[in-house]
């Protein structure tokens, strides 16, 4: 069954923004000024930024990503108490949640629709929620105005790829290498045609995650891409005990990547 995706207020910021587009992840709950790490993300340049909401059994994340939500689990964070410590975000740029199917299941559909919207949360990632059964989600989502935003793999066969950037809402993301999350030593070519087979059939703002790890390779990404997702980077930075300076100052440099870079 295809469902037919209406443009979202996410995918209407992201459409509005000329510049490249530059979207940051957070693990939620991560340390106690994990609210900061995102105002720090934003002030540096961010579009947007991915909210991770963690889970026991994330199949699509990394080391760094995974260790950042283990640290983040062992601090006694819920999917509830990330939501409501964004009462705290205190800036105009959208937040994604990035989270797994099992956590939405729990709380039922239209009610973790519901609450993103109730915390500021105009969109959602599911990775491990495949296109078959995403339809019903897709139209709780759109209920309550959240973006389903839905990835494209490197091995995604056309015809699939078409119909799932027709149902893709607020953007469309795109994994730049087969994989789980983290850092890559160089640009890879698969970047970059992952990019260009999105564009080639869909008109929605295309993201390129998943190995964007330098900001030479996310000038690189975005020549073609409308934009690129930094996760990795961010959580080492974290990790390494940068906090919202270190943060700020990575998303800075990937900002002025950005801005260098030429469609």
């Amino acid at each position: 069954m295809t469902t037919t995706a209406y443009p979202t207020t996410l995918e209407a910021h992201l459409r509005g923004t000329t510049r490249k587009l530059l979207v940051p992840y957070v693990t939620g709950g991560v340390s106690d000024d994990w609210v900061d790490l995102v105002h720090a993300a934003v002030d540096a340049g961010a579009d947007a930024v991915e909210i991770g909401i963690p889970f026991s059994d994330p199949v699509i994340d990394g080391p760094v990503i995974q260790a950042a939500s283990v640290r983040s689990l062992e601090r006694g964070t819920t999917p509830g108490s990330v939501l409501r410590d964004l009462a705290a975000y205190r800036r105009d740029v959208p937040l994604i949640a990035m989270t797994y199917y099992n956590l939405v299941l729990q709380h039922g559909q239209r009610e973790f629709a519901r609450l993103l919207v109730e915390s500021g949360v105009g969109g959602a990632i599911l990775p491990d929620l495949p296109l078959e059964e995403s339809v019903s989600w897709e139209a709780d989502a759109a209920a309550h105005g959240v973006a389903a935003v839905l990835i494209a793999a490197p091995s995604t066969p056309a015809d699939r790829l078409a119909e799932l950037c027709a149902r893709s809402t607020g953007f469309v993301y795109g994994m730049g290498v087969m994989g789980v999350t983290g850092e890559r030593a160089a640009p890879t070519d698969s970047a970059r045609a992952m990019a260009r087979r999105l564009k080639d059939v869909t008109d929605k703002p295309v993201l390129i995650g998943v190995g964007v790890s330098t900001a030479e390779n996310a000038e690189r990404v975005a020549g073609v891409a409308d934009g690129v997702i930094i996760g990795a980077p961010v959580m080492r930075r974290v990790a390494e005990g940068g906090g919202p300076a270190g943060v700020g100052e990575l998303v800075g440099g990937f900002r002025a990547a950005l801005d260098r870079a030429r469609g």
